[in-house]
């Protein structure tokens, strides 16, 4: 159990010392909740997407959600990143129920407790690193100076420090993924979601991203990565794998057999 964070959380939240040792005695924080969720796209006939799905990833967690085409993955990552809404069943980030948001709030809550990775990086290639990067906080009411500051200091953490006036047509594509990575870093989020960070990339940088991805998570990171590669998922501390719109398995070092969708 990483005893920092919460500590820390519980500090930044002006609790006081008695507060922060039931916190860290309470065990971790859940930084995401899934309660009997299902999605239905109003087509015709309907299409069920997902049935029944139950998930909590607390903090400091780092899982993979794998699974083949259609499995139902992707709709997941977008109820998970508020990118949608679920039509029944209860999604909680960081304990707020996204049910009881409007769009407005949604939004607010993207930009600052949800960080995203995507396969196709998505840099401005006009914009220097620096500024793709300090451009992750224009949603989140940060200043520019402060801005720029917590931009550096997540180039740093991904190790492109000598590289922030270089523009992303200067860069390798693992270098690119990097600048990604600090981009979502650099809001602090409460959860990464990385959707096939290596999917672009070659083996070789593949494998350095994957590496960088477990750096994150020792200094604290909460992250989930989606995937379809299960060697990718089996690399990783937890598994969650997806079937027919449904938790098939849930696995983890503590875990001795799958555990199954709604099982108690």
């Amino acid at each position: 159990m990483r005893k920092v964070p919460l500590f820390q959380y519980a500090l930044d939240h002006g609790d006081s010392s008695s507060q922060v040792l039931s916190v860290v005695e309470a065990g971790p924080r859940p930084v995401l909740e899934l309660v009997n969720v299902t999605k239905t796209y109003p087509t015709q006939p309907p299409m069920q997407a997902l049935t029944g799905v139950n998930l909590r990833v607390d903090e400091g967690e780092l899982l993979a959600i794998v699974g083949p085409s259609g499995s139902g993955k992707t709709t997941l990552l977008h109820l998970i990143g508020t990118l949608d809404r679920p039509t029944t069943g209860i999604v909680r980030i960081t304990g707020l129920d996204v049910a009881d948001m409007s769009d407005r709030q949604l939004a607010a809550l993207r930009a600052t407790r949800i960080g995203f990775i995507f396969q196709q990086f998505f840099l401005a290639e006009h914009a220097t690193v620096l500024e793709n990067v300090a451009n992750g906080l224009l949603y989140a009411g940060v200043n520019a100076s402060e801005r720029e500051e917590r931009a550096v200091d997540a180039l740093s953490r991904v190790g492109l420090a000598m590289r922030t006036r270089a523009r992303p047509t200067q860069l390798s594509g693992g270098e690119r993924q990097r600048v990604a990575i600090a981009r979502a870093l650099v809001g602090r989020p409460a959860i990464i979601l990385a959707d096939e960070p290596t999917g672009n990339l070659d083996s070789s940088n593949g494998v350095t991203i994957l590496a960088l991805l477990n750096e994150l998570h020792q200094e604290g990171a909460t992250i989930i990565v989606i995937t379809h590669d299960r060697d990718i998922a089996a690399s990783l501390p937890r598994q969650v794998t997806m079937l027919d719109g449904r938790v098939s398995s849930d696995l983890s070092p503590d875990s001795l057999a799958p555990l199954e969708s709604g099982a108690e």
